[in-house]
């Protein structure tokens, strides 16, 4: 049998997860107008927009675009995230509002600094940014455990991301790589509340590993949903240092290790055989990536 929400080990162990990571977040608070360089800002009236302007190559504008209008869904994130933990344990209630409050500044610092440098056109940025919000996200699973397993992988393909593509945007914008890594520390600390949220939960009761492997191997980011998507993905695969490699090396390879897959036992048939389904699923993924990398 599942845990019941009324566990009170769970319970408490997510409450030392919280205050651990307010704690954290204690240490790191900032704002975004440190990573904004003001002193680059000119009148749009006066002189307007035009694309030579962007300094950093398209690809790498490709990229910093995508995660603005992926931040850009907060509300609805939030939404979401508020609806499924509702009823649930009050630390996990209690996260909502802390991790809103520190994703805040997300979106606002990255169209601030394309605004301000002139990297993007003000005009396109709100239309696309008013189109992707109207349109909305919908969670995709209803339980807490479920939510918490794929925020897990979506705080930590966000971290990777942003720490990949700062590499990337280095050699022609140290000060954008910087504000890139400020915002990797955000979710560095988001990804390691979720994360051992739900090894908490696996150490408890190994049968939820039947839920991992669904989330796992049915995951897709929040920013899907945005226009042009995949080729998004394709632009930032190969040109912004974020591609289905670094997806597997940095992101399912580092989860499968530290939640145990391997060494889990449940004691029900059925989680164990999405257990292993769920290492097949790896193993497969693991001779692409290999493949891959052999013809690069």
């Amino acid at each position: 049998m599942l845990l019941s929400d009324a566990n009170p080990r769970l319970e408490a162990r997510l409450r030392e997860l919280l205050v651990r990571h307010r704690e954290q977040a204690r240490n790191i608070d900032w704002s975004y107008h440190e990573y904004i360089p003001w002193e680059q800002g000119r009148s749009f009236k006066t002189e307007p927009w035009a694309k030579e302007q962007r300094k950093i190559p398209d690809e790498i504008y490709v990229a910093i675009e995508t995660a603005m209008l992926t931040e850009v869904n907060l509300p609805w994130f939030t939404s979401g995230l508020k609806t499924t933990f509702k009823g649930s344990f009050q630390p996990l209630q209690d996260f909502v509002h802390t991790w809103t409050a520190e994703e805040d500044q997300h979106s606002t610092l990255l169209e601030t600094y394309l605004i301000v440098t002139r990297n993007g056109n003000p005009a396109d940025l709100h239309r696309i940014r008013k189109q992707v919000v109207e349109q909305g996200w919908e969670p995709d699973y209803e339980t807490p455990i479920e939510t918490m397993i794929y925020t897990t992988i979506q705080e930590l393909a966000t971290m990777v991301f942003y720490m990949n593509v700062a590499k990337a945007a280095q050699p022609h914008d140290p000060e954008l790589s910087a504000l890139l890594r400020r915002l990797a520390k955000d979710e560095t600390l988001h990804y390691t509340f979720y994360r051992d949220a739900v090894k908490v939960h696996l150490e408890l009761e190994p049968n939820y590993v039947s839920l991992v492997a669904a989330v796992i191997k049915d995951f897709r980011m929040p920013g899907a949903v945005m226009p042009d998507f995949e080729e998004r993905e394709r632009i930032i695969a190969k040109h912004a240092n974020y591609s289905p490699v670094h997806y597997f090396n940095q992101v399912i390879d580092i989860l499968i290790d530290y939640w145990g897959i391997r060494d889990l036992r449940p004691s029900l048939s059925e989680a164990e055989t999405q257990r292993l389904a769920l290492l097949a699923y790896y193993d497969r993924m693991k001779r692409i990536v290999d493949r891959i990398k052999a013809r690069a």
